[in-house]
C-alpha cells in the first residue's frame, strides 16, 4: 500500500514538473514572438532611392534639416523624438509643427540646425534614435557617410518642388510611417492632402484664363525677410487654384527677385502680401508713396494679407490655408461655402491636433485686407 502510495506521488511530481516546464517554455516563446512583433528589421527606399535597413516600428527618431520634424509631426511622431536641432528651439512663430508641440523644445539639441548646417553626428549619436530622418542637407553619398559614422540608421526624405501638393511630399509621409509604424495615420493625411488638393482645382477649373483677374504676391520670405519686390512664379497656393499669377510669365519657377517697374508695368488686379514682410512694404509705402498709389491694385483696395508659409521650407498646412483664402478672394463665387479662418483651423486640427489660426493670425495679422499706410 505504502509503495503504491509513493508511486502516485512520484507519478504526480513528474506531472507537475512536465506542467511548469512547458508553461515556462510557452512564456519563454511568447515573449520572444512579441518582442520579434514589436521591432523588426527591414529595408526600406529612402528618397534619395537607397536602400536603408531599419528597425521597424523605430521607437526613438530625430528628424534633421528643412522641414523633416513637421512631416513627423504630421504623422503623429512627435512622441517618438527623441532630440531636435537648435533653431526648433528658437521663436516658434510661424512653426505651426512646434506651436502644437511646445514639449519638443525641451528635447535635447542635436545640433545647430538651419538650410545650411552640416549634420553633428556626435550629438546625434548621444540621444541613440533608432533612426535619423534627414531631409535637404545630405545627397545620396553624404547620407551613406552619416549613416557609416553614426551607424545609426539615415533615411532622407524630400518636400520635392511642387510644394504645398507633391508626390515627395507623399512618398515621404507614407515612408515616415512605414518606418514609425504609422502606415494607417500617414496614409490618412496623404489621402487628405490629395482631398484638399482636388478640392481646390475642382473649384476653379473651367474658368476660361481670360476671365481671371491678375494677381501678385510680393514681400515673400526667401532666406530672410523682403519687401514687395519678392515673389515667386508657379506659386503653390496659386497654382493650386489655377490663379493668373503675372509673374508666371517670366518662365521662373519659385523665388523671383523683380524691380518695382516691372510691378507696375504688370499692374495686376490683386495683390497679396506676405504679412512676414508687411512691415518693410509699409515702411516702403511711406518713401514712395507715388509708387504704391499707380498700382491698380492699391487705388481699388484689392490688397491683401496672407500667413507667411515659408519658414525651415515649407509649412504646408499654411500653404493650403492661404491656397483657400486666395481663392476666396479671387473667385468669391467659386468659395462661398468657405470660410478661411474655419478652413485653416480644420487644416490644422487634421495635420496637427489642434485649431492654431487664431495664434498664427495674433503673430501676423491674419486673412483679411490691407491698408498698406497702416492707418
Amino acid at each position: 500500500m505504502r509503495t503504491k502510495a509513493l508511486k502516485a506521488a512520484a507519478m504526480l511530481i513528474a506531472l507537475l514538473i512536465t506542467i511548469v516546464t512547458l508553461s515556462g517554455c510557452g512564456a519563454a516563446g511568447t515573449g520572444q514572438s512579441a518582442s520579434t512583433q514589436q521591432q523588426q528589421k527591414a529595408v526600406v527606399t529612402d528618397l534619395a532611392g537607397r536602400q536603408v535597413e531599419v528597425p521597424v516600428p523605430a521607437k526613438k527618431v530625430v528628424a534633421v534639416g528643412p522641414g523633416a520634424l513637421r512631416l513627423v509631426c504630421y504623422v503623429n511622431g512627435g512622441d517618438k523624438v527623441v532630440g531636435v536641432e537648435n533653431l526648433e528651439k528658437q521663436q516658434p512663430t510661424g512653426r505651426p509643427y512646434i506651436l502644437a508641440y511646445p514639449e519638443l523644445k525641451n528635447l535635447p539639441t542635436i545640433g545647430q540646425g538651419g538650410p545650411n548646417s552640416t549634420p553633428d553626428a556626435e550629438k546625434l549619436v548621444g540621444v541613440r534614435p533608432d533612426v535619423i530622418f534627414i531631409a535637404y542637407l545630405v545627397d545620396r553619398s553624404q547620407a551613406d557617410e552619416l549613416q557609416a559614422r553614426t551607424n545609426i540608421p539615415v533615411v532622407v526624405l524630400s518636400y520635392g518642388d511642387q510644394v504645398p501638393f507633391d508626390e515627395d511630399v507623399y512618398k515621404s509621409l507614407r515612408l515616415i510611417g512605414r518606418v514609425t509604424g504609422s502606415e494607417q495615420r500617414a496614409q490618412a493625411v496623404v489621402d487628405y492632402l490629395q482631398k484638399c488638393q482636388s478640392d481646390l482645382r475642382e473649384r476653379t477649373k473651367d474658368i476660361a484664363e481670360d476671365k481671371k483677374p491678375s494677381v501678385y504676391v510680393g514681400a515673400l520670405g526667401m532666406k530672410g525677410v523682403h519687401g514687395i519686390e519678392s515673389t515667386a512664379a508657379k506659386y503653390g497656393p496659386f497654382v493650386a487654384i489655377g490663379a493668373r499669377n503675372v509673374v508666371d510669365e517670366t518662365g521662373s519657377r519659385g523665388s523671383v527677385m523683380i524691380e518695382k517697374e516691372k510691378l507696375l508695368a504688370w499692374d495686376p488686379d490683386i495683390i497679396f502680401i506676405d504679412e512676414g514682410g508687411l512691415s518693410l512694404v509699409r515702411d516702403d509705402y511711406k518713401k514712395n508713396r507715388q509708387f504704391y498709389q499707380s498700382l491698380k491694385a492699391v487705388k481699388s483696395g484689392r490688397v491683401y494679407g496672407q500667413i507667411p508659409f515659408n519658414y525651415y521650407t515649407t509649412n504646408i498646412d499654411t500653404a493650403i490655408a492661404d491656397a483657400y483664402y486666395a481663392g476666396k478672394v479671387i473667385f468669391p463665387d467659386r468659395f462661398q461655402d468657405i470660410d478661411p479662418a474655419e478652413k485653416a483651423d480644420e487644416i490644422y486640427r487634421f495635420l496637427l491636433g489642434k485649431p492654431l489660426y487664431q495664434q498664427m493670425a495674433k503673430d501676423y495679422g491674419g486673412f483679411k485686407k490691407l491698408d498698406l499706410a497702416g492707418l
